[in-house]
């Protein structure tokens, strides 16, 4: 294995997701809803839709996270006739966005690599992303998001851009990221090595396999510390 370039997930990986903040959302829409409903049930069908919304967001019909964010989120409020306005609400998940919590292993991570290419591929929004790596003073070798590539992961165009700026082949990287499907799937499927960051213990689904699994950057590094010294 040779890990001449590292690809990095961002939220998730290097920073915290919105998990914190999203039910307090959830319960605000179902106290205020007409519709008998559960959290979860809000949960589940505002990310489904979401989720639908990425999979046909690209080249000419590509839109920016936040607009999917709020279209998907109003559709959700609609749908169980709540009166809370979905622009109120994002605002919250907004925030987090351009200020998240930082994982005490990443700036280590960052520093036992700095003499590595490191790309962080993203599916936010460029100013965003931005934002939240200056808030913590991450600097990497580059930055490639959804915006630049016009499509979301697990599509190829954010893969193929981070080997187009880096210059090497897929077996020359290895992708690190906390989404099995997004990351792990879509870097295997151009052959890209992988690195699954299973933080939250998740069930692994079937199909690619990683080529590491681990639970939080530390081990990620001591393995590909391993894996190169092997070299």
């Amino acid at each position: 294995m040779r890990a001449m370039a590292i690809f990095l997930d961002f939220y998730g990986t290097l920073v915290h997701e919105d998990d914190d903040i999203l039910p307090p959302i959830y319960e605000q829409i179902r106290t205020r809803a007409a519709v008998a409903c559960e959290e979860k049930e809000i949960g589940e069908h505002w990310w489904k839709t979401l989720s639908g919304l990425f999979a046909v967001s690209y080249g000419e019909r590509f839109k920016a996270q936040r607009e999917l964010g709020l279209q998907s989120l109003t559709e959700t409020v609609e749908l169980f006739r709540s009166d809370c306005s979905a622009e109120e609400l994002i605002r919250q998940q907004f925030e987090h966005w351009i200020k998240p919590e930082l994982y005490e292993d990443t700036l280590p991570f960052l520093s036992t690599f700095s003499h590595l290419p490191i790309y962080i591929l993203s599916n936010i929004d460029t100013a965003d992303i931005a934002a939240a790596a200056a808030f913590h003073g991450i600097t990497v070798t580059d930055i490639v998001t959804s915006e630049d590539v016009r499509a979301y992961k697990p599509r190829p165009e954010l893969f193929l851009e981070g080997m187009k700026r880096c210059g090497l082949t897929p077996s020359e990287i290895v992708h690190i990221g906390d989404s099995y499907t997004s990351d792990v799937v879509g870097a295997s499927a151009l052959g890209i090595q992988t690195i699954w960051l299973n933080r939250l213990h998740k069930r692994q689904p079937q199909g690619a396999e990683p080529g590491y699994i681990c639970h939080d950057l530390k081990a990620a590094e001591q393995w590909l510390l391993q894996i190169r010294s092997e070299i």
